[in-house]
């Protein structure tokens, strides 16, 4: 049951918050500059009103989680410092000698209150139109970029987990004892998982044997972890647990499991609109939808700043869109375009790699070019996949021809419209414009180093959205607090 308005809670101690938290202090300017009505707004529909036991407030709920990132820290150790950081009980709007909440509260409140909620969109429109009504934001311009996020779990085979946890385990059982390294077991050197298993159970019990070593807690610690590795693998558990995740690529010879976030920021450096996709996405395709975002939270744009990722086809015929006249500032890379590719086989081009990457997720691994520079029909950049994997790849059917000994993908170089870019491009306006393209790396920088950004905290997309939505809404309110000093 949740009570139809917030209670003022009266208390003689209430007068430390005044001598305690300065007024400098971070949360306190939070909690002067916007009003947390609107979570209350917008999650009363998941609360009965009439029945059962009363419920912690969601805006108290709210602000837990929001201490959680600005000071990184996980559910019970936000919920201890609770108990004794004056300034978390004047943030949550406690009285000094109030009882905290259960840590397990919060996932009940993830779980149950937050799911189904669009709180991406709506935390960030929520600041930008605090920063709108301060006059923060002038500029008619966004910068667009992809940051991208580690999944919590790991895509190694069972056979590579196995031996990096029998590495570990030698290694602490080597710290400690050197002449060990004569009575281990011979190392498995093939691919069979079988014989690794077998190698780790050998391990285990040559170990085991010496209880004085076995006891010893590093020790310990690593050949418990290796036995639950061992009794898992034999019951096929499977090692990656977030089925949402993919692989993405950073470069041609890098790579990361996880996910990706699309966002668009104003000069000013408030991100004004962000799209959670899976790591094997591209860049490009998601900025309509950026831009789409962006005016619907109130912001005028005539100009979109990006890097190449965002030349493509679609993209530079946005200024053409319903009269719109947005001009593309992004370095042009003709092999961008999509060609006359339907939607459903459109493969995305990966601006780090310089490859494109088909549906599946998989790199090219080498391209050529066809035709001749002005002369004739338009050039045609040719891209090779590996076909091996083409072979047991899910998607193969209507891509990939039983038998056919390359797969390859070919996109054509559209010169009339890149010509126009290119003029576009020596202007004083692009090169003006272009400048300020930098300030959006900080920003990725800023939300992952000191908001817990780099790596996912939960299992899915929809954790990662509103794992997003909460570091995306902290650097916001910071920038906006920063800018009205």
């Amino acid at each position: 049951m949740l009570a139809q308005q917030q209670q003022i809670q009266f208390s003689a101690f209430s007068g430390l918050y005044d001598l305690i938290v300065p007024k400098d202090n971070l949360l306190r300017k939070i909690n002067e500059l916007i009003d947390f009505t609107f979570i209350h707004e917008e999650l009363v529909g998941k609360y009965c009103l009439n029945n059962g036991r009363m419920a912690e407030s969601p805006i108290r709920m709210f602000k837990y989680l929001l201490l959680k990132t600005i000071y990184t820290v996980s559910d019970v150790d936000v919920v201890e410092r609770s108990q004794y950081d004056m300034s978390f009980k004047y943030f949550l709007e406690m009285s000094p000698e109030e009882e905290v909440i259960n840590p397990s509260s919060l996932t009940k409140f993830r779980k149950l209150r937050l799911k189904d909620a669009d709180l991406l969109n709506l935390l960030i429109g929520k600041t930008v139109s605090i920063a709108i009504e301060k006059g923060i934001v002038r500029s008619r311009s966004i910068i667009v970029d992809a940051t991208h996020s580690l999944s919590r779990s790991n895509p190694y085979s069972a056979l590579e987990v196995l031996r990096e946890r029998s590495k570990l385990l030698r290694k602490a059982v080597y710290a400690i004892d050197e002449d060990m390294k004569s009575q281990m077991p011979e190392k498995n050197n093939s691919d069979d998982l079988e014989k690794e298993l077998a190698y780790c159970k050998e391990l285990e019990k040559r170990i085991e044997s010496d209880q004085t070593l076995s006891l010893i807690p590093a020790v310990k610690e690593k050949l418990n972890l290796l036995k639950e590795t061992v009794e898992d693998t034999q019951e096929h558990y499977t090692l990656s647990k977030d089925m949402d995740a993919r692989t993405g690529h950073k470069s041609a010879d890098s790579s990361f499991f996880g996910y990706k976030t699309h966002l668009a920021m104003t000069e000013e450096r408030i991100i004004t609109a962000a799209v959670v996709t899976s790591g094997e996405k591209g860049d490009g395709p998601e900025l309509p939808k950026l831009l789409e975002i962006s005016q619907n939270n109130g912001i005028k744009v005539d100009t979109i700043i990006g890097d190449s990722a965002y030349s493509g086809k679609d993209n530079l015929d946005l200024k053409n869109k319903d009269e719109q006249a947005i001009m593309i500032v992004a370095k042009l890379n003709p092999s961008i375009t999509q060609g006359f590719r339907k939607d459903e086989d459109k493969f995305d081009y990966n601006k780090d790699a310089g490859m494109f990457v088909c549906p599946a997720g998989h790199l090219a691994i080498r391209k050529a070019r066809g035709g001749k520079k002005n002369i004739g029909e338009n050039q045609v950049d040719t891209y090779y996949f590996d076909v091996e994997k083409c072979k047991t790849c899910p998607l193969r059917e209507n891509c990939y021809k039983p038998g056919a000994k390359t797969k390859s993908y070919s996109v054509s170089i559209k010169s009339d419209i890149h010509q126009q870019q290119m003029a576009f491009q020596e202007t004083d306006y692009y090169k003006e414009k272009i400048k300020h393209r930098y300030k959006i790396e900080p920003k990725n920088s800023e939300l992952k180093n000191v908001h817990g950004y780099r790596r996912a905290t939960s299992y899915g997309i929809e954790n990662m959205q509103m794992q997003g939505a909460l570091a995306i809404f902290t650097v916001n309110l910071k920038r906006i607090i920063k800018l009205t000093i």
